[in-house]
């Protein structure tokens, strides 16, 4: 199958498979190779950032061995492109994928793979947190908060319009003017069409349908974010006692009333951030209007959501 980036998004060409591993270490996700003790392997790498998501494309140009204990915080969806490359499971399964499969792997799945000398394969990296925001957005449940894909191989072409879908977005991100605001519209559809096709533990039934009390909290919370809601102003929105809300937020949503509330407002903060024609004068300023007295935490909540700084998302878009 044809290549998903192109030769403007090429970071190496037939260079040291070791400098190729420590980018891949840096942007992609952490790993170690083991080479053959002989042979020239000459490795190429291309890699574009596309919101919160990285499009890498890799070949190392020898057999390859990739290990890692666990990606600990990031999903990867590889898609094969040429060559062959062994799976080992952490059960004990082995697979040896082949152009046009698809390999997922959850943030605590052991990695396990081997490349062919002639195998290219394309990597979208995910963060968790991109995961959990789509299913907030969309009122989706995933047991104990924590997303996992029950299946790691997919054929390619069975998953109706991915394939297309991949393509467009790598088309975006390698266009000379990307804007972030579509940028984050595709990474919200991609996001959602894992979720939907993808066999999985999320619960996909709106929660407006099966949960009008839980529906109308939320709705408050989004056109009030900028005020300091407390949980007793919800209970009473609710007309129910303040533990019976705890519960309300730990089925539906997966965690408290004021981590949910905090949350919305860092996804709020993030898309005014991320939109160049947003009129935002620097970081203190927005994290003040929405709460946030305590910048220093302000600013690690936000990394720790969005993997930067707010002040480097401020910097990049604006």
């Amino acid at each position: 199958m044809d290549s998903l980036l192109k030769s403007k998004s090429r970071i190496f060409e037939r260079a040291d498979p070791h400098a190729v591993s420590e980018y891949v270490n840096e942007h992609v996700g952490a790993h170690s190779i083991v080479l053959p003790r002989s042979g020239g392997a000459q490795a190429s790498l291309s890699h574009r950032k596309f919101g919160r998501l990285d499009l890498c494309q890799i070949s190392y140009g020898g057999t390859v061995r990739v290990t890692s204990p666990a990606l600990e915080t990031i999903y990867h969806l590889q898609v094969l492109h040429k060559g062959q490359c062994l799976w080992r499971g952490g059960r004990g399964e082995e697979h040896c994928f082949e152009p046009g499969e698809l390999l997922l792997i959850n943030p605590d799945d052991p990695v396990d793979l081997t490349y062919s000398e002639d195998c290219e394969k394309f990597i979208l990296k995910m963060p968790a947190s991109f995961l959990e925001q789509a299913c907030s957005e969309n009122n989706w449940h995933a047991p104990d908060g924590r997303i996992r894909f029950c299946e790691s191989r997919h054929q390619l072409r069975e998953l109706e319009g991915l394939d297309s879908l991949l393509a467009l977005i790598c088309q975006e991100a390698e266009a000379e003017r990307s804007m972030p605001l579509i940028q984050e519209q595709y990474c919200r559809i991609i996001a959602g069409k894992l979720l939907s096709s993808m066999s999985n533990n999320v619960q996909l039934e709106p929660l407006s349908v099966s949960c009008p009390s839980f529906s109308r909290i939320a709705d408050y919370i989004e056109q009030h974010l900028k005020q300091d809601i407390s949980v007793e102003q919800l209970a009473q929105l609710a007309h129910m006692s303040q533990r019976s809300l705890y519960q309300l937020f730990e089925r539906h949503a997966g965690t408290t009333p004021k981590s949910y509330i905090r949350q919305k407002k860092l996804e709020r903060i993030h898309s005014r951030l991320c939109d160049p024609t947003a009129a935002v004068r620097n970081v203190t300023e927005i994290a003040l209007d929405y709460g946030f007295l305590h910048l220093g935490r302000f600013s690690e909540s936000y990394k720790s959501a969005f993997g930067e700084l707010p002040s480097d998302t401020l910097r990049r878009h604006h």
